[in-house]
């Protein structure tokens, strides 16, 4: 995120540390993106509400789960 910022090194600084880090530049680019996500500089999900939202939708499908089997049951 260093390398973005200072406009000297901003152009291909994604690719160049990807290609010292060993990691394929769009994996970084993602991880990049989504740490600027939930340190707030850029819009979107942060990784914290992304996880809440998963726990809830698991929730959902266990309770509607158990409310079919108690329909069945009744």
């Amino acid at each position: 995120m260093e390398a973005r910022r200072d406009p000297a090194s901003r152009a291909g600084a994604i690719s160049r540390i990807g290609k010292q880090l060993g990691i394929h530049p769009e994996a970084l680019r993602n991880w990049v993106r989504q740490a600027e996500v939930d340190t707030g500089v850029r819009e979107g999900v942060s990784s914290d509400d992304k996880a809440k939202i998963v726990a809830l939708e698991r929730e959902v499908r266990e309770l509607r789960r158990a409310n079919t089997i108690l329909r069945q049951a009744a």
